[in-house]
């Protein structure tokens, strides 16, 4: 079982974030307790800002037991199409192709997505498994 895991995630961790850190620190160690977790490059760039080297973000990453898997031609294919559908249905430019980058990859090299940001995977990625992490008491 391979868990792609989303920025989200890994900064409640890296941030100790009050309401999410417990609770995503909790999902990473659940969903490496049944496979391997892997974080594509968009995910890799958007955490480079918490490390001084790449070497100090290899170290955590792998620590968690998380390895990079960077997005593949046919995963970024189908996050184009997904962007585009999602510009035709009238989204607003607030979410950027990074966004359907991460679930494109889940969908294609994962088996599965461990994400605080349900609602628009499920909607432009709908047979994507999702892991949720929550906080005590379950709303995000």
């Amino acid at each position: 079982m391979i868990t792609a895991v989303d920025t989200n995630v890994l900064v409640d961790y890296l941030t100790a974030d009050i309401r999410f850190g417990q609770s995503s620190l909790q999902a990473l160690r659940s969903a490496n307790a049944t496979g391997s977790i892997v974080v594509c490059d968009v995910v890799y760039a958007e955490l480079a800002s918490f490390f001084p080297a790449p070497e100090k973000a290899n170290e955590v990453l792998s620590q968690l037991g998380i390895s990079f898997d960077p997005v593949r031609q046919e995963a970024a294919h189908r996050a184009g199409h997904a962007f585009l559908h999602y510009r035709r249905a009238g989204g607003p430019r607030q979410r950027v192709i990074a966004d359907f980058l991460i679930g494109a990859h889940a969908c294609v090299q994962a088996d599965r997505l461990l994400t605080r940001d349900r609602g628009y995977y499920e909607t432009y990625f709908p047979e994507l498994v999702l892991l949720k992490s929550l906080p005590k008491g379950g709303a995000a």
